[in-house]
């Protein structure tokens, strides 16, 4: 009798499982979104191109327009986007398939997909977890302390791990959920104020910091670094992009967390149950394993060929080859978790896409005609005034995007073109909005990969999180063009 039921209970239980995987795959077309993706490329195709312009330019733009809009609508995931304007450039006839395939020789490209890899080495050992705790175990006696702690983890780590959302989701936000629900606050019940709040936006905003100093802690830094290469021939070096943003980032680590423990206060102050805390886990996870130590050995390696490669004639994508190879043959990473690892193969794919069509758009001449156009606009302004204006801007029509990459590949190449018309320098111009891409997404709960994650602990309100956003993006704007401006002028950038 008991037997019989069981056979009728287990078939609807793998009828229904099997139900929702089918319709979540088929829920992936959206087709308002593709339509006006499709509406766009279509109609700037068929308006005839600006005079001065070659056709092709026109028809390549048309392309890459659509391509923008539907990284911003996702009518289908990026990747799928992508797959479809290289197919859309192909079959047009605009450019030839090994053109349109050219992205995908692109060295940047392949670095930041390599240290997507490498990355997946610091969560998969723990190490990533068990640095983090060893800082709130030595720091963590006061809340402040422990969100400096949290900080100063995310700043050892953005250099080896491009995707902000794996080292700030994975690792700092499962921490600061294990420390807000030890002193009881859970928006649940309303004490999301007594810590959580505070851990939560600051660690947030302190990523955006990191994601900006270093060209491998995001995802769509090297594509910048494309950009201002094809667009002006500016060649933006791993250690010049660090060595350009480690002084203004340092003070935004510094004042952001106490301008929040100011404005956003948390009610405990104390927290010496951090740090017991901190050092449970660590006892939890027990002595550093060998593939803890080979990861460790292969950051050291990488991190030194990236400062010191140079010397070497080593460039930065052999660099991140070298540990990967390193991390391979010592077995802290299979062939099975690079398989696995979809984010690192997804940026291959936009990443190429977009690669492809900046290069293209400006050998047929369309950046080249829109920096000439532009240069009329600006032609009054001092190139300060003009680089300040044009900045600002930048910064902030992110409330318009929920993709960091898609600002970034609509507006970058353009906002700098005209920025080198008004005369400024070049590798300042390509820098400041380089480190912009990054802080812009201060001000919205949309604007990154990481922002859904934190925000959708439901530990901050949105109108809380928008109005500390923007009073942070006058901070970074301030912190940035002040004594950022300051630090280029003696490194010599202007």
């Amino acid at each position: 009798m008991v037997a019989k039921p069981k056979p009728s209970f287990q078939l609807p239980k793998k009828t229904n499982t099997s139900q929702p995987a089918k319709t979540k795959s088929e829920s992936e077309l959206k087709l308002l979104p593709l339509l006006l993706t499709l509406a766009v490329g279509v109609i700037i195709w068929f308006i005839p191109p600006p005079e001065g312009l070659d056709q092709k330019a026109w028809h390549l733009f048309a392309i890459f327009v659509a391509t923008i809009i539907g990284f911003i609508t996702k009518p289908l995931p990026m990747g799928a986007v992508a797959i479809a304007a290289i197919m859309a450039t192909a079959v047009t006839g605009t450019l030839s398939t090994s053109d349109a395939l050219s992205g995908f020789g692109n060295t940047t490209i392949w670095l930041i997909v390599i240290a997507f890899f490498i990355s997946r080495g610091f969560i998969k050992t723990g190490l990533g977890a068990r640095i983090s705790y060893m800082f709130v175990k030595r720091f963590g006696k006061r809340t402040l302390g422990l969100s400096y702690s949290l900080l100063v983890s995310d700043l050892l780590l953005a250099p080896a791990i491009p995707s902000n959302t794996a080292r700030a989701g994975g690792i700092i936000f499962p921490i600061i959920r294990s420390l807000s629900e030890t002193y009881g606050s859970k928006p649940e019940d309303g004490t999301e104020r007594k810590i959580g709040s505070f851990l939560l936006k600051t660690s947030f905003q302190g990523n955006l910091v990191t994601s900006a100093m270093f060209m491998t802690a995001m995802a769509a830094n090297p594509l910048i670094a494309t950009l201002a290469n094809d667009v002006a021939g500016i060649n933006i070096t791993w250690t010049g992009w660090a060595w350009a943003a480690i002084v203004p980032g340092l003070v935004s680590l510094i004042v952001i967390p106490y301008f929040l423990y100011k404005v956003y206060p948390p009610e405990i102050k104390e927290t010496p149950g951090a740090a017991k805390m901190a050092e449970e886990k660590l006892k939890e996870m027990g002595p550093v394993k060998k593939e803890e130590f080979y990861m460790l050995g292969v950051f050291f390696i990488i991190l030194s060929l990236w400062i010191f490669g140079d010397k070497l004639a080593i460039d930065a994508t052999t660099t991140a080859f070298i540990g990967l190879s390193i991390l391979l043959l010592t077995q802290v990473l299979s062939w099975n978790d690079i398989k696995k690892e979809q984010g690192a193969w997804d940026t291959l794919v936009w990443f190429a896409a977009l690669v492809m069509m900046a290069t293209f758009l400006n050998k047929l001449g369309m950046v080249p005609w829109f920096s000439a156009t532009m240069e009329g606009s600006v032609s009054g302004m001092s190139w300060v005034a003009a680089l300040v204006v044009l900045a600002l801007v930048y910064y902030y029509t992110h409330y318009f995007f929920a993709s960091s990459t898609a600002h970034i590949s609509a507006m970058y190449a353009a906002f700098l073109a005209v920025m080198l018309a008004a005369g400024a320098p070049a590798m300042l111009a390509a820098l400041l909005l380089a480190f912009f891409s990054n802080l812009f997404a201060s001000t919205t709960h949309y604007g990154t990969g990481p922002a859904p994650v934190f925000f959708g602990a439901g530990y901050v309100t949105q109108n809380r999180w928008w109005s500390l956003g923007f009073g942070i993006s006058i901070l970074h704007i301030i912190i940035w063009l002040v004594v950022g401006g300051l630090w280029w002028k003696v490194i010599g950038l202007w």
